[in-house]
């Protein structure tokens, strides 16, 4: 399955607010979502599971690859097509070795020094934030700015995608970075109509 990093959507069932979750997800995939990525929090491991399933299904219905977030024994149990870890997680090399090379494995970046370690521990592409300061991701740090995206994006050769605070205002801003794509939960899924916020993105994405 040929990975297309411009419009990564990350889940998070609390943002979808009354709207039916999964079929919000289909609706952002019906839109243009190209790359979908689970992550959900205070849930057990057999919600994750089933989760999982379920939008593994719905993903490919699309033609779109799932990555799993943080949790190694989930994606190999629903042998989804990735893994996305970040700093606080298993060392990628170890990851890697379990994950196998042909899934895709995606490494969170903060700073060039992570970005070529990633980069140099085989990982396919790096989230780089947060761009910008944003509520959806309480352990995102300090922002980088896109100057301080523009610099990763510089300085590796695998794909590198911003995440952040990205919305449909700042967007052209962070394209003039160079990075390969956007990843996004609130300025979808937080959005009455999913299919129609993601089609939005993927327009001024691509223009």
């Amino acid at each position: 399955m040929a990975v297309d990093y411009s419009l990564y959507l990350i889940t998070d069932r609390h943002l979808v607010g009354t709207k039916d979750f999964f079929d919000s997800i289909a609706k952002a995939l019906e839109g243009g979502v190209t790359l979908l990525q689970v992550r959900e929090k205070d849930i057990s491991s057999k919600e994750f599971y089933d989760i999982s399933l379920k939008l593994k299904k719905i993903a490919h219905a699309y033609n779109v690859p799932l990555i799993i977030n943080d949790r190694l024994d989930i994606a190999l149990a629903v042998d989804a097509d990735g893994l996305h870890i970040g700093q606080s997680d298993l060392p990628i090399d170890v990851v890697r070795k379990i994950l196998g090379e042909s899934k895709i494995l995606g490494y969170s970046v903060s700073t060039i020094q992570e970005a070529l370690y990633g980069q140099r521990m085989a990982a396919d592409y790096l989230g780089a934030g947060a761009v910008f300061s944003t509520d959806s991701k309480a352990d995102a740090g300090e922002a980088i700015g896109l100057e301080g995206l523009k610099k990763i994006v510089a300085a590796v050769s695998i794909p590198v995608v911003g995440i952040g605070g990205i919305s449909i205002s700042n967007i052209n801003k962070v394209k003039s970075t160079g990075a390969d794509g956007i990843s996004l939960i609130s300025a979808i899924l937080s959005q009455e109509d999913t299919c129609k916020a993601a089609k939005e993105l993927i327009s001024l994405w691509k223009k």
